[in-house]
């Protein structure tokens, strides 16, 4: 059997055991893009969406799916995060809000997942804050921006696109 760092040589799915790495600082930025019409853009940055604020609703979700990551994906490691931020950048040509979080730590394991899954939640709430006036909406490209950290170091993809 292959050596997978998630399966033990009884091919048992097991969590990483990191107890004798060394903690350092590791910091994870992903992204992700809600597109939506134009009405529906203008509304939230009007603050017209009969729900609230969608932005800040969205910031506090994705705060809080950062958090609980380890609850959702099965071999995540628990983790006492220092600090997360969620910005939004519209594209009022393309009807369009980037979603970007800064996930950091300092610990034995990286925070990829937790960035990747702030983006993935503060997008889904935005979708769910606006379904009512737009259905349409779509979530895309959601990714790893940049890591740094532990043995595999710096990553910082090359096309942001």
């Amino acid at each position: 059997m292959p050596a997978f760092t998630h399966i033990d040589h009884q091919g048992r799915v097991r969590m990483v055991d990191v107890s004798v790495k060394e903690p350092t600082l590791r910091v994870a930025v992903a992204q992700g893009v809600i597109s939506m019409n134009s009405a529906t853009f203008e509304n939230i940055y009007r603050l017209n969406i009969k729900k609230g604020n969608v932005l800040e609703t969205a910031r506090i979700a994705g705060l809080m799916a950062a958090k609980r990551t380890s609850e959702l994906i099965p071999m995540c490691h628990p983790l006492n995060m220092t600090h997360i931020a969620i910005e939004f950048y519209p594209d009022k040509e393309t009807n369009s809000i980037r979603i970007e979080a800064t996930v950091r730590i300092i610990e034995r394991t990286g925070v990829e997942m937790e960035a990747l899954t702030a983006v993935s939640i503060a997008a889904l709430t935005i979708y769910d804050m606006c379904k009512s006036y737009d259905r349409t909406m779509s979530i895309s490209n959601i990714y790893l921006v940049e890591k740094s950290g532990g043995k595999s170091g710096t990553f910082v993809r090359e096309n942001n696109n």
